[in-house]
């Protein structure tokens, strides 16, 4: 996830100045256009460019060595759909991102191909498996690409003729895409457990980094603690992803997880370090780095640690967990047991697979994606069956591509899509009207397609404008209309974007409001809950103080999970035209003042543990009170301008918790300007 800096987010004054009235405005695009148009700054993935050029341009070297570019085209087809899903880090997960999806893909050209050239038959099977689609998207990253894949290639299916038997068409779409997984797993004995290993291994140097901000501007240090979150994510996600098959038999992934969770007492430690307003010595972050280096490189031997005597709670408290740190990273066989204890062992798949469909099936966001992408699939295809479009199928192609809530901005994406065809279709042009239909489709093909995960990284309109003209070159192979695909590819695209815009975003009442304020109201509840674990009752037994431990962790790590998925859906709802953009750089603040509440209560935690009077049991139930208070305030309203929070909870100025009670403050001032934090 992208950080955005709080300076890129107009003030309200600034917001007032651009529309007073009596000045011209410039004739420039609208920023959430522009946003989406500006590319990231995200690497190129080189050796995804590489698999990809050679995983779709060698199947059409085969066929036409064997005369049959057909069967050649369509291997490619498949591999493109392996391309695009290849963006996993770890292996283990590679395999399921890309396997899987091409499994649903399958069954999906099956479909389509049995109702191909029945009419209103195929509009009802598109829309019931649309429907399927939509709901399964929901359960996750691996459902959404398979549900994704399962109706794209569905809709070929049931739009181009496919050789005969049926069967055909499925064995050689999943041929491409396990290619593209024999060629991605290629570095596996080489590089083995490297992408969980170097993702750990970036989540102590993000740490380093917070350590070396803590104490200076707060801007600063709040964007640091952001990357912390983002890569404890995204190694938890890699390390944590399958443990469930390999648990007791991996002794690599239950090392990196105890070399992962003995990161966090000092994560929970930076937040005190910061409150002190007083930088850190530089040989503690140079400390952290060098466990980083140790991690990456597998390295072992005798912890040595050079750091100056703690004259603090929360210098004690960095002090303790780095030198505990160390002994785990550098001792060669550390006691290991129970390393997952803290963060709650996962189920086996099976009863995750069964929660997932029963969450699916009784979950009301699921059943309503999947009714309006089969409201809107079935108008395109109902609408092809009645006029008579060339390549009708790219509609339906286009409406599932752009009706992806979980890829970004359903409005954003279509208008984005059309630019990026648009762009698209002008690299097609010149390949269909100037390259010889043939072997020289080869190399054509090798530097179209490198350039799918080359522009993928740079937003979604570069994406489609790369993807396009390497559809248009499969295309002509399976139909021989050269030029004359040009045309109703765009015809049918602005089509389908049409439909997307009215059917999927204007009818829907969701479309014009942002979810921020009820993901941020359940967040500040889940605040509330952990002001209560961490200084709630005091357990007499070393078992319960176990317990009551792992629960104040979990409970951490949800809320900054939590809080990053409140970024994503501001960021995303950033790139909505007006009103519902402006209505999301509205809560910025709040969600920034709830960020800085959860530190505060981590560091008081903290302090605690380490010495500091613990606070009275009353205090915190007020500010826990006064959380839930909050957060009824914000289920409310569509604006935080519109909240009437609750009294400040009374709390001793001499108390942990006082620096807690001065941001809920701060939160209520947000949310109430006529109030002031003190």
């Amino acid at each position: 996830m992208s950080t955005e800096r709080t300076e890129e987010i107009p003030s309200g004054r600034a917001r007032r100045a651009r529309h007073r009235p009596g000045r011209s405005l410039p004739l420039s695009p609208p920023a959430w256009l522009l946003k989406g148009l500006r590319p990231s700054s995200a690497p190129i993935p080189w050796a995804a460019v590489v698999r990809a050029g050679i995983a779709m341009a060698a199947p059409l070297a085969v066929g036409f060595a064997l005369d049959e570019p057909e069967y050649g085209a369509l291997v490619s087809m498949g591999a493109l759909s392996g391309v695009i899903g290849d963006i996993a880090d770890a292996y283990r997960m590679r395999v399921l991102n890309i396997a899987v999806p091409q499994l649903f893909g399958a069954v999906g050209v099956a479909l389509g191909t049995l109702v191909f050239g029945h009419g209103w038959v195929a509009v009802g099977m598109l829309t019931l498996i649309a429907l399927v689609s939509g709901m399964i998207s929901s359960i996750g990253t691996v459902a959404s690409v398979s549900g994704l894949m399962l109706l794209l290639n569905a809709v070929v299916g049931a739009g181009l003729p496919m050789p005969q038997p049926w069967w055909t068409a499925p064995l050689l779409l999943s041929a491409g895409g396990l290619f593209v997984l024999a060629l991605t797993l290629l570095g596996w004995p080489l590089r083995g457990r490297q992408p969980e290993r170097a993702a750990v291994a970036a989540t102590y140097r993000a740490l380093a980094d917070a350590l070396e901000a803590a104490g200076g501007p707060s801007a600063r240090y709040d964007e640091r603690r952001q990357q912390v979150t983002q890569a404890l994510n995204q190694a938890y996600d890699l390390v944590l992803g399958r443990r469930a098959r390999v648990h007791g038999r991996s002794p690599a992934l239950v090392r990196m997880l105890a070399q992962l969770n003995v990161l966090i007492p000092l994560v929970e430690a930076a937040p005190a370090a910061h409150l002190r307003r007083r930088p850190l010595s530089p040989e503690i972050p140079a400390a952290v780095r060098e466990l980083a280096e140790a991690v990456e490189e597998g390295r072992t031997g005798t912890p040595v640690l050079d750091l100056p005597a703690p004259d603090s709670q929360s210098e004690r408290a960095i002090d303790a967990a780095l030198r505990h740190a160390a002994n785990i990273v550098l001792t060669p066989d550390p006691d290991m047991r129970n390393v997952d204890d803290r963060l709650g062992r996962p189920a086996a798949l099976r009863v995750r697979a069964v929660r997932a469909v029963r969450d699916m099936m009784f979950s009301e966001a699921s059943w309503r994606y999947g009714l309006r992408l089969a409201l809107c699939i079935g108008l395109a295809q109902a609408l092809v069956s009645v006029v008579e479009i060339e390549r009708s199928y790219w509609v339906a192609l286009t409406v599932t591509f752009v009706l992806k809530p979980d890829f970004g901005s359903v409005f954003s994406r279509a208008v984005l899509r059309a630019l990026g065809t648009a762009a698209g279709l002008v690299i097609a042009a010149a390949v269909l009207s100037e390259v010889p239909r043939g072997w020289w489709d080869v190399p054509v093909m090798m530097v179209l397609a490198a350039l799918i995960p080359a522009f993928s990284v740079k937003g979604y309109a570069f994406q489609t404008a790369a993807i396009t003209p390497v559809i248009l070159l499969l295309s002509d192979l399976l139909n021989h209309q050269g030029f004359d695909l040009i045309r109703p590819r765009l015809l049918d695209s602005l089509i389908g974007c049409a439909i997307t815009l009215v059917a999927g975003y204007l009818l829907w009442p969701e479309s014009w409001h942002t979810r921020i304020g009820d993901r941020l109201a359940d967040t500040v509840d889940d605040a509330a809950r952990y002001v209560e674990r961490a200084f709630g009752g005091h357990p007499d037994t070393e078992a319960g103080l176990r317990a009551a431990r792992t629960a104040r962790l979990q409970a951490r790590r949800r809320i900054y999970r939590e809080l990053s998925g409140v970024r994503s859906e501001f960021q995303r709802a950033l790139t909505e035209p007006p009103p519902t953009g402006a209505r999301a750089a509205a809560w910025w603040p709040l969600v920034v003042a709830v960020e800085r509440i959860v530190d505060a209560t981590t560091a008081a935690r903290v302090r605690v543990n380490h010495g500091a009077e613990p606070p009275l049991p009353s205090e915190a139930e007020a500010i826990a009170e006064d959380l839930r208070g909050l957060a009824r305030g914000v289920r409310r309203v569509q604006s935080p301008e519109l909240m009437d929070p609750p009294a400040a909870p009374s709390v001793d100025e001499d108390s942990v918790l006082a620096p807690v009670r001065q941001e809920l403050a701060a939160a209520r001032a947000i949310a109430d300007p006529k109030r002031e934090a003190p």
